[in-house]
């Protein structure tokens, strides 16, 4: 039996010195691979569709083209490449915007090897992965009250979790063997309960408070 293939992984990053680092960085897990490097959100927009990464390290703050546009529309455009927001700033608009353009995680750079790894993993397993500082601000930013874990009801809590996974309404109705409108139904008190009016807010809280 052949080993899995190695994840795919796509360094963008506007200083030569990080990408270096992280490159190496890369080299120690056998489970992963370099595939190639980006200097700009222009230049990872080109080249993504070449290289055809599994996962994109993305720096947010560069010139041009930002992180968190690329991360959009690199999203929009290849579904099923996931990207890892890796960056210094954690003010609350750079978190919410890269994870509304559909970044898998919110890393800090200052983040060790070990949570570096795992977070590529979970991206690649379409599992979401938020650092301390980011889950932070986005639960601050938060003026509602956030409820015992005991007020969702046990089919919310598993909708909640696949919304963790990062499934559609369509993968999470198939996964529970339920219609759409009922997981939209389940997803709106969830929303209703959390205090939150995206699944952004919903996946953040569940994380930060342990709620799955």
């Amino acid at each position: 039996m052949s080993d899995p293939k190695p994840i795919r992984v796509m360094i963008v990053d506007d200083h030569a010195v990080v990408r270096s680092g992280l490159s190496a960085f890369l080299m120690v897990y056998p489970d992963m691979e370099l595939a190639g490097e980006a200097e700009s959100g222009e230049d990872a927009l080109a080249r993504v569709g070449l290289l055809r990464p599994d996962v994109i390290l993305m720096d947010l703050m560069m010139p041009g083209m930002g992180g968190v546009a690329a991360t959009r529309a690199i999203r929009q455009k290849y579904p099923a490449v996931q990207v890892v927001a890796l960056t210094s700033f954690k003010e609350e608009n750079m978190v919410q915007g890269a994870l509304q353009a559909g970044a898998m995680g919110y890393l800090l750079k200052n983040v060790s090897a070990a949570e570096l790894s795992s977070a590529i993993r979970s991206a690649h397993a379409r599992r979401m992965t938020l650092s301390s500082e980011a889950a932070e601000v986005l639960v601050q930013a938060s003026t509602q009250s956030v409820p015992a874990a005991e007020d969702l009801t046990e089919r919310e809590r598993e909708v909640l979790a696949l919304l963790v996974e990062g499934l559609n309404n369509g993968e999470i109705a198939e996964r529970l063997v339920v219609s759409q409108s009922t997981v939209k139904f389940h997803i709106g008190n969830i929303f209703s309960k959390l205090g939150v009016d995206n699944r952004v807010g919903a996946v953040t809280l569940a994380l930060q408070r342990k709620l799955v």
